[in-house]
């Protein structure tokens, strides 16, 4: 038996870990890396309130910034008061600086307005949500949409003003503040304050134009067509073609008035319904007082001239100033009151409270010694009235008349209220005659003068039958005539009697002749030289008649 021997084993020891447990750890980090990438780059999320929903949809809706992709929508559901919608929106990495507290968002799809048409590139790609950042450096991620485009972006250089308007104007977003025909701004919101019951209007005036604009600064409307008869007759304001379609403001600073100070910040400023009442306010300083007119003032409206001597001083504040007079109104010698107010720097006082009480006392005086107002007629075509002022040399008084705390200035008519007067007594004259008795004298001269007519036209019959009666003997007469004349003509050609023997000699004789000249005309005829020439042809003998032959 063989014995072999087998060689001891050798041991070696084992690494603790195996290379191929590496291959997860690589595969785990690298889908930690791309984790982590995807969350770095991925963006914030962000929140978007919106009134409806209309046109978005979940995964396909972008967030655009300048047309440029910066997100996408990625779910749509309704807020808490069920009255809307919150969109939920993932804005990229590289556009988070974008998200500021004032940046404005808005809902971008096809409109057709007054002010143009937009958002036609959305018919294809569809509707989107446009960003525009604001310059705020406080991070916001909860917006709220806007109902439309905002005009002005934020940040741009100019004015934000309000306007404000008691009168029924009626502007939209969007209409353009005009100055001398040039578009240097647009209104951007309008807001109804129901306490005040005023509309107020938010306006931006783009640079560099919002220099213009000064504390003297007056607005007016331009909408459209206007068209005013007044006591200086018609005037007619077109507008651009803007206005024309839409409406418009425009403003300036009223002719004869400083600049006055810049404005910087917003501040308020009034609409007036033309340039003409914004200028006629250039002044801030009125001295006001009544006028009680004995006529109609029908034709007076506010904002009528005050004047004196032609030139313009104030205009009319209110025609509508009855002041508990407990129904005096309707009494027949009631004066009704009408509030004027005049302004001292039309006359060339200074524009402040030392030139209104000047001007106040001025007046006192001069209605004293006899100065009156005179409701005069400015255009007779619109009937429309004005107030001058004139003295009257007879109209002294002691003391001022006063109503509702303003001084009166006593009226007196003018020439022709006068003449229209003097017509109205004299047609009251003549309606005060008693037409009765001449009437009566009237229903009997008429009879009378039918009576005399029918007596005329029996006469007038009875001469027409004597004049047809004598007229049928006249014609019977000369018929007779005519008759016995025929009768005469025909006894003096009757056979037998001396004028039908004439006229049948008469008659033989041409006959006879007729036979006597037949040879010449037969010679005529066939030997036209015969007269002259002879032919050597004898006379051609043609027998006649015996002149003592009988017919």
């Amino acid at each position: 038996m063989t014995t072999e021997f087998i060689d001891d084993a050798q041991l070696k020891k084992m690494k603790s870990i195996s290379i191929i447990w590496l291959l997860p750890v690589v595969a785990l980090l690298v889908g930690a890396w791309l984790v982590y990438y995807n969350w770095s780059t991925k963006g914030s999320l962000i929140t978007i309130s919106l009134v409806s929903a209309d046109g978005l949809e979940e995964g396909k809706t972008n967030i655009k910034s300048h047309s440029v992709n910066i997100g996408k929508i990625e779910k749509i559901s309704l807020n808490d008061q069920s009255n809307g919608v919150v969109v939920t929106a993932r804005i990229a990495k590289h556009a988070e600086h974008l998200l500021v507290e004032d940046s404005q968002l808005w809902l971008v799809s096809p409109k057709i307005t007054l002010a143009g048409v937009s958002g036609l590139g959305t018919l294809l790609s569809g509707s989107y949500i446009e960003l525009s950042q604001g310059i705020s450096a406080k991070k916001q991620r909860v917006f709220t949409a806007l109902t439309n485009k905002p005009l002005t972006p934020p940040g741009s250089p100019g004015l934000h003003i309000t306007l404000n308007s008691k009168d029924q104007f009626a502007y939209a977003v969007g209409d353009p503040i005009v100055y001398k025909g040039l578009k240097v701004g647009r209104f951007e919101d309008v807001y109804f304050n129901l306490e005040e019951r005023v509309v107020y209007y938010n306006v931006f005036i783009k640079a560099p134009y919002h220099k213009l604009i000064t504390e003297n600064t007056k607005f007016w409307n331009i909408s459209g067509l206007s068209l005013d008869l007044n006591a200086e007759g018609a005037t007619i304001t077109i507008g651009s073609i803007d206005t024309l379609l839409t409406n418009g403001v425009s403003f300036g600073v009223p002719d004869g008035m400083a600049l006055g100070a810049l404005i910087n910040e917003r501040d308020y400023f009034d609409i007036f319904a033309s340039q003409k009442m914004a200028d006629s306010l250039r002044y801030k300083q009125w001295v006001k007082y009544v006028i009680l007119v004995n006529d109609s003032i029908r034709g007076l409206k506010t904002g009528a001239a005050v004047e004196y001597r032609g030139v313009v001083i104030g205009q009319v504040l209110s025609t509508d100033l009855v002041h508990n007079d407990d129904g005096a109104l309707m009494n027949h010698d009631y004066k009704v009151p009408v509030l004027i107010g005049m302004q001292p720097g039309k006359i060339g006082l200074s524009d402040d409270k030392e030139g209104a009480l000047l001007m106040s006392d001025k007046n006192e005086l001069l209605i004293k010694k006899g100065l009156k107002a005179i409701l005069r007629t400015g255009n007779l075509l619109t009937g429309s009235l004005y107030i001058d002022l004139a003295h009257s040399k007879n109209s002294v008084i002691n003391e001022v008349e006063q109503y509702a705390n303003y001084s009166v200035i006593p009226t007196m008519s003018d020439e022709f209220t006068h003449l229209t007067k003097k017509a109205g007594e004299f047609l009251e004259s003549i309606n005060d005659i008693n037409l009765t008795l001449f009437e009566n004298n009237t229903n009997e001269l008429l009879q009378e003068l039918t009576q005399t007519a029918k007596q005329l036209q029996q006469v007038s019959n009875n001469l027409n039958t004597v004049l047809v009666s004598a007229e049928q003997q006249q014609i019977i007469v000369q018929l007779q005539q005519t008759l016995a004349s025929v009768s005469q003509v025909t006894q003096d050609f009757s056979s037998g009697s001396a004028n039908y023997q004439e006229l049948q000699n008469a008659l033989n004789g041409m006959t006879s002749v007729m036979h006597e000249l037949a040879p010449l005309l037969n010679q005529l005829k066939n030997r036209p030289n015969g007269l002259i020439f002879d032919s050597g042809f004898e006379d051609q003998i043609t027998p006649k008649k015996h002149a003592g032959e009988s017919q």
